[in-house]
């Protein structure tokens, strides 16, 4: 027999956005059902942002230990287990995945159905044998590794991030077609492990970051020996004599033994059937307006599967926003200015707001650059992390976008999304003090770059100080 379930909200995916919003609203007192066909913590938890980090923590040791001169401890071969890597991987999505677990949801008042589900009229929605109405409904079923259609590919054996981190062998020699962030993470971190990599990218590599400042992080991969080709763009793959080869359309051949398909993410919508529900959608995902809602007013749209930046921050960011209306009946919108994006490579590449070149476009001779070199950062030195710096984009005195490459620079990052949140001006921003010697010191450099010509280069400021001391007693 089939269910019927009346609810104020129902979430649909139990990923990084679904899981935010149930939490929310269960707790500050709505009725809550979650609905979940597959794993609960979604993509982020256990093939995305937690194994993968995880992957390149321990890349990051096995690094360590041969590069460790520097600091006057003698360069050692790490001895790499790769299973033993591998079952670290899982350990750690083990021991956080009781913060998204079913039980932990059901303890918050949520009622978790542990199935898929899919929309059988614009109010109702069919997961199972429960047919469900609610007076909101969010979908959040994220995304999903697109596979191209290259051919050979369906003859040959491949990866995505949903089936690496099931590896126990280490790949003699990955290839990894695809350039973005995913790939060249996973290219230093097996790199590291010690596979031999080559990185097979259509265009450019990392290209949609400030190219001066990719090619930092670029450069420091290739000299740890992975080779990136781009302008490689994949016209065929077949498997040869053991193995893999992928043809490029300007006849470039490369083989390996493993293959990694890394070229995007495409939004999980098959299973919905959004035309029931009279929601329209994109080629990207569903279409939302700047409130997170689909053309079916009284269904929200977030995560990966609203089209827009697919990053775990954003999902949690963006089920804030819509909480405010669904439970308060109080207007939000989603920005995307103040959203931060990191790659976490060595070095880390992280950007805020707008780069270079669009700060230029959109604000012309008004943009004033301040920077900073991590070479003169007193702990970047004393622990030999000076490869890398800092660009603030600053129009009208208020910083409107920054990018950093260099260590922690996914954490050095924040700064700048707070002070783009905020609508903040450099000199409040200088007003801030950071403990010496930290990383933390080189935004507040970047601050002092900015302020610097028009203290110190500033004759009608040397003048005034001149007068003062002459009165003063």
């Amino acid at each position: 027999m089939v269910e019927t379930i009346k609810t104020d909200v129902l979430v649909i995916g139990a990923g990084s956005a679904g899981l935010s919003v149930a939490a929310g609203a269960s707790q500050m007192g709505a009725d809550v059902v979650l609905l979940e066909g597959h794993k609960m913590g979604g993509d982020c938890l256990n093939y995305g942002c937690v194994p993968s980090k995880a992957l390149i923590a321990s890349a990051k040791a096995a690094h360590a230990q041969s590069h460790s001169a520097p600091l006057g401890i003698a360069n050692q071969p790490p001895d790499v287990d790769y299973a033993a890597v591998m079952e670290h991987v899982a350990q750690v999505i083990a021991q956080i995945a009781p913060v998204d677990s079913q039980e932990r949801f059901e303890g918050l008042g949520v009622r978790v159905i542990r199935e898929f589900g899919q929309f059988v009229s614009p109010t109702e929605v069919q997961a199972g044998d429960h047919r469900i109405t609610a007076r909101r409904i969010v979908i959040a079923t994220g995304s999903s590794p697109l596979v191209p259609p290259i051919p050979g590919l369906d003859n040959v054996p491949y990866l995505t991030n949903e089936t690496l981190f099931d590896l126990r062998e280490r790949p003699d020699h990955l290839l990894i077609i695809g350039g973005g962030p995913i790939g060249i993470e996973m290219a230093q971190a097996h790199v590291r492990l010690g596979s031999k990599v080559t990185v097979i990218e259509g265009m450019t590599a990392l290209a949609k970051d400030d190219p001066d400042f990719a090619s930092e992080v670029l450069d420091a991969i290739r000299t740890e020996g992975v080779a990136i080709e781009e302008g490689a763009m994949a016209a065929e793959i077949r498997e040869q004599a053991r193995a893999i080869e992928v043809e490029a359309k300007d006849g470039r051949v490369f083989s390996g033994t493993h293959l990694l398909i890394a070229v995007g993410r495409k939004a999980n919508t098959d299973r919905l059937n959004l035309k029931a529900a009279e929601i329209e959608t994109t080629k990207s995902g569903i279409k939302v307006d700047a409130r997170m809602r689909t053309s079916n007013r009284r269904i929200f749209a977030i995560g990966d599967i609203a089209g827009g930046l697919q990053f775990t921050h954003v999902a949690g960011y963006q089920a804030g926003v819509i909480l405010r209306p669904m439970l308060f009946g109080l207007p939000a919108k989603a920005k995307t200015s103040h959203i931060p994006w990191a790659t976490y490579t060595d070095p880390e590449l992280a950007q805020v707001g707008l780069a270079e070149a669009e700060a230029r476009e959109e604000h012309g001779d008004k943009l004033e650059i301040a920077a900073f070199s991590f070479d003169e950062n007193d702990r970047a030195i004393a622990e030999r992390k000076t490869t890398g710096k800092i660009k603030v984009m600053v129009v009208g005195g208020r910083p409107v976008g920054a990018t950093i490459v260099g260590h922690r620079a996914g954490d050095l990052i924040s700064l700048w999304s707070l002070a783009i949140a905020n609508n903040l001006k450099m000199s409040q921003i200088a007003g801030m003090v950071a403990p010496y010697p930290t990383y933390g010191e080189i935004n507040k450099r970047a601050v002092g770059a900015y302020f610097s010509p028009r203290l110190f280069d500033n004759p009608r400021v040397k003048q005034v100080v001149g007068l003062v001391q002459r009165w003063l007693p």
